[in-house]
């Protein structure tokens, strides 16, 4: 069994950069990803990541800010997407 695509966003900002958002469920749940979903949250520019929230196998739960990367603790898909969101719109507001 494949995972199945359970939720899809993108989005073109007037400045060029660019927002994807996509949530899979898994076939089953394991101890990497007990939630038994697998992510990929992606905010920047052709060929660079500003913001990234995702959960690639022997990282587990992570975002990326620039080039720091720190653990994520996930809660549920709804607070994932509200926080990278957030982190989106404060870095958006800074420039």
């Amino acid at each position: 069994m494949n995972a199945t695509l359970v939720f899809e966003d993108r989005m073109i900002y007037p400045d060029g950069a660019l927002l994807e958002m996509r949530i899979w469920r898994l076939p089953e749940r394991d101890a990497e990803r007990p939630h038994g979903l697998k992510y990929s949250l992606f905010y920047g520019y052709a060929g660079e990541r500003v913001i990234g929230y995702d959960n690639e196998r022997g990282k587990g739960d992570h975002r990326h800010y620039g080039e720091r990367e720190a653990p994520y603790p996930f809660s549920t898909p709804e607070r994932l997407v509200a926080d990278f969101l957030d982190d989106v719109a404060r870095e958006r507001s800074e420039k």
